[in-house]
């Protein structure tokens, strides 16, 4: 299995986990699966509990919610397949560190070095990795200032994910649409 980044975008429930998750199911058998989600409450507690049940006990599963390039670093070599849900959720964390009063440069910065460093891992790794993040353009406009940043700021993200990766697919209604390369 050669190197590549896969990243997949799509809505809530589009089938996102799914997708990688059967992909890494069909291609590789060491797989590394990374979780950014925080149980904050007893409904996103149950919702882990769940997804670590249903995933296959031979898969390693990484918890952690920020710092994700670097505890990646720690595995280089280990695995030839990383699935990484979600950057969502990643971007959520690292805007939650902030202030409430924080502008929004300090919200891109907060978010951008994840991803620097992510992307900074995935260059030193060999592994095939999946990518899942929430496509958020095409909502609502969030309501609070800090909804419109975390918008603002996982979009940007997502752009820059996107122009790094080898193949994105946007999932609707549990369908793959293959975005890059351009059919």
């Amino acid at each position: 299995m050669s190197k590549k980044l896969v990243f997949v975008l799509g809505g809530a429930r589009s089938g996102k986990s799914q997708f990688v998750e059967g992909y890494a199911r069909e291609h590789a058998r060491k797989v590394l699966f990374v979780a950014t989600a925080q149980a904050f409450d007893d409904e996103m507690q149950t919702r882990i509990a769940h997804h670590r049940e249903t995933r296959p006990a031979a898969w390693h599963t990484l918890e952690v919610p920020l710092g994700v390039g670097g505890a990646i670093k720690h595995f280089s070599g280990e695995y030839e397949l990383l699935i990484l849900d979600c950057l969502t959720l990643l971007a959520a964390n690292a805007l939650m560190q902030l202030p409430d009063d924080a502008p929004q440069e300090d919200a891109a910065a907060a978010i951008m070095q994840e991803i620097d460093l992510l992307l900074g891992t995935y260059e030193h790794s060999s592994a095939v990795w999946l990518i899942v993040s929430n496509e958020v353009g095409m909502g609502v406009v969030p309501p609070t200032k800090l909804g419109r940043f975390f918008r603002d700021e996982l979009g940007k993200a997502n752009q820059k994910i996107a122009q790094a990766a080898d193949e994105v697919i946007l999932m609707v209604a549990g369908l793959p649409w293959r975005l890059k390369p351009y059919p």
